[in-house]
């Protein structure tokens, strides 16, 4: 089973575990996570975020995190490797799908997490808001 590490600026980290731990209790527990403040450096993460995989006793690790060319996503792709895979943009999705296919192998699992990113993602052309030039966006 692969372990999976939760970069993110701060309090996201923590809010992003807590909205695992309440859908998948069980499945959670395999989720560490990082919140970066506005005072750490990349060294301090990357230090910190070596720290937790190596104490999470996974032999791989999946590291999710928020915003690619941030000091999370910097830190993250130092640890990139054999046992490590970064994937950025962390959503509600991504992260239920890395918790309920962390049994697969690492590179499977970064695929179903982008994956469940992705499709996560939609748009209803249907809602009921809408917007138009001259107003501003409401809901009916």
């Amino acid at each position: 089973m692969s372990g999976l590490l939760l970069i993110a600026h701060a309090p996201l980290a923590t809010a992003l575990k807590q909205v695992a731990e309440h859908t998948f209790p069980h499945c959670a527990l395999q989720l560490s996570v990082l919140d970066v403040t506005p005072d750490m450096s990349a060294d301090e993460v990357e230090s910190q975020a070596r720290a937790l995989i190596l104490a999470s006793g996974h032999l791989q690790t999946l590291v999710l995190t928020d915003v690619y060319g941030a000091t999370p996503t910097n830190a993250a792709l130092r640890l990139q490797g054999e046992q490590v895979k970064v994937l950025t943009g962390v959503n509600v999705p991504m992260l239920w799908r890395s918790l309920c296919y962390a049994g697969e192998g690492l590179d499977a699992l970064l695929l179903r997490a982008s994956q469940g990113g992705t499709q996560g993602i939609l748009s209803d052309a249907n809602a009921p808001c809408s917007s138009n030039s001259t107003s501003q966006p409401s809901c009916s």
